[in-house]
């Protein structure tokens, strides 16, 4: 099974930390490090450049990363990857995954105090081991308690992107075999939630199909360990921990299946209250009668029409958590909820100006290639010197380049927009004479998270406020998996936005997808324009946009709700109207 560019990219980084890890020569580990960020960037197709022996064309990659990345492109597997991961305890790698501890810091740990675990380094900690090594103290045992604790805390969750990754070769795998009918997953994975517990997969297929569907899910490459072989169930867990069941429905079935296994728990419960008032009653493999039942029961070929019979229309599996579903459902107003191929552009991104990965042209053809008719960069503001953040001549620099490349194209247009620091006291990074010469200011914070929840609320309302500013950029802060949002008033913030004119953002980044999806009804009905943004710093990640969608699906958006859907002029227009031009 051959690997995409960022799985490349996250091996080589892997193999980097590994080679710190074990001591090696620092130009060494450096090496594959840098090479991660430069396959992160490489917009050509690297399964022809290692199949045409050209791989070492691209700068940096030498002889011997050319062969690493050439095996991983091909084959999903290299030789010295799995030989660097033998000489570091798995316990090891993962301390390195821990909020403030880098390679040189978990070496000492395991060298000095032959800490293999998160766990033994944990318990170290608490007998205050760790603050007598040098370099470390009783605040360093504290921090990496605390992320520890994190970690914990979402141990057993994963990331969508990371989840829709590990089950299309399972679902393509069970798709191929002959006598399987349909196969779909099902799950928070179809609902498109954040972050996903686990892996569930639905089969169709006749009995005698069952043998090969098994022997294939249970023997599959991404399989590290079989939990559970059933006749009709199936338990699998995949390399990275991830556990995914596999469940074997006869084809009437399915659709109750499909409904039931796809849930929410709390979606299934309404569902089953709606069916007893109608004499039904509801599980997942029919419909049977109540005492008082209709004669004759529904007739179902669809999961559609399980709806249907309730009286209702069909509900999007990503709207299915019981928030606002049934009210719409039964007035029959469920909306046309916006797709990935209504998308026409997006505008926050980043260069190699700032801390992006390819150049404005490379983005710019990435985005014409996605079939786009606009796009807009948007590099850090001078307040995100680590970032590489653009001072004003830099910026200036920056526009002329997008005029020369503009000037060469037709049919497309280019943004010329900033993400834009919002300063502790919600003022903006730019003076007023640098913000206008955007054609958008998207703002953002990325400092000084520890605030209350009415500090956040008046940043982010006196930054909405501002003439300049066109959309509110991720706007808790939050990580998935790894930071909690910095607390707010969100209804006054989607206030404030819709009393300006301004928009905000769902930042689509698999990290991120924030706005939060549960916020999209209220600021749809207050008329808050929403951008779907990538956050995108290589060229591969503009496609992150679909994680957006996803999470606009969730929240009932249409799109016309969607400002990425609309028409470059359209654009525009909105633009120049934002700042009361």
């Amino acid at each position: 099974m051959n690997m995409g560019v960022e799985q490349i990219a996250a091996v080589l980084e892997e193999m980097g930390t590994l080679l710190e890890l074990q001591g090696a020569n620092p130009f060494k580990s450096r090496a594959f490090h840098a090479a991660a960020r430069t396959i992160e960037g490489v917009t050509d197709d690297l399964a022809q450049r290692a199949r045409d022996g050209t791989l070492r064309e691209i700068k940096g990659i030498g002889e011997g990363l050319a062969k690493v990345i050439a095996d991983l492109t091909l084959t999903g597997r290299s030789k010295e990857h799995d030989e660097l991961r033998k000489g570091v305890p798995v316990g090891v790698l993962e301390m390195t995954r821990l909020q403030g501890l880098g390679p040189k810091r978990v070496r000492t740990l395991w060298m000095h105090l032959k800490l293999a675990s998160v766990e033994a380094l944990a318990k170290a900690c608490a007998e205050h081991r760790v603050a007598s090594l040098e370099g470390f103290g009783e605040k360093t045992e504290e921090n990496i308690l605390r992320a520890i604790e994190s970690q914990r805390q979402f141990a057993s969750r994963w990331l969508y992107a990371v989840a829709e990754e590990a089950a299309e070769p399972l679902l393509s795998a069970l798709r191929a075999i002959k006598g399987v009918e349909l196969c779909e997953a099902a799950g928070s994975l179809r609902r498109r939630r954040e972050t996903i517990g686990d892996i569930d997969i639905l089969v169709a297929a006749r009995p005698k199909a069952a043998p090969e569907i098994r022997k294939t899910f249970t023997t599959h490459p991404l399989v590290t360990r079989v939990v559970n072989d059933g006749e009709t169930k199936c338990t699998v867990q995949l390399g990275p921990g991830m556990l995914c069941d596999m469940r074997i429905v006869a084809p009437n079935e399915f659709p109750f299946a499909l409904n039931y296994f796809t849930g929410s728990k709390e979606h299934n419960v309404e569902m089953r209250v709606r069916a007893r008032k109608l004499g039904l009653s509801l599980n997942e493999y029919a419909f049977t009668r109540l005492p008082d039942g209709p004669k004759r029961l529904p007739r179902v070929k669809e999961e559609s029409d399980i709806y249907q019979a309730l009286g209702l229309s069909f509900v999007p599996p990503e709207m299915r958590e019981n928030q606002i579903e049934f009210n719409l459902a039964q007035r029959k107003a469920i909306p046309e909820l916006v797709r990935i191929e209504d998308i026409r552009g997006t505008v926050h991104c980043h260069t190699t100006y700032s801390d992006g990965r390819n150049t404005l042209a490379e983005m710019v053809e990435a985005s014409q290639a996605l079939g786009w008719s606009y796009w807009g960069v948007a590099d850090h503001s001078a307040a995100a010197a680590y970032a590489g953040g653009l001072q004003p001549k830099r910026v200036k620099q920056q526009h002329r380049e997008i005029d020369q490349i503009q000037a060469g194209l037709k049919g497309f247009r280019i943004f010329r927009g900033t993400e834009c620091d919002i300063m502790p006291d919600g003022s903006l990074d730019y003076p007023a004479r640098v913000l206008a010469g955007f054609d958008y200011v998207v703002v953002s914070i990325h400092n000084k998270f520890n605030m209350t929840e009415a500090e956040a609320t008046k940043r982010l309302v006196k930054a909405v406020t501002n003439k300049y500013t066109t959309i509110l950029g991720h706007p808790t802060g939050r990580l998935l998996l790894g930071r909690e949002g910095y607390p707010v008033n969100m209804r006054e913030v989607l206030k404030a936005a819709a009393d300006h004119g301004k928009a905000i953002e769902i930042n689509s980044h698999p990290l991120r997808l924030d706005l939060d999806w549960r916020w999209l009804s209220l600021a749809k009905e207050l008329g808050v324009r929403i951008f779907i943004n990538p956050d995108a710093h290589t060229a591969a990640d503009l496609t992150h946009v679909r994680y957006g969608v996803g999470i606009a699906r969730k929240g009932g958006l249409e799109p016309s709700d969607i400002v990425n859907t609309w028409t470059t002029s359209r654009v525009e227009k909105f633009f120049r109207q934002s700042r009361g031009d």
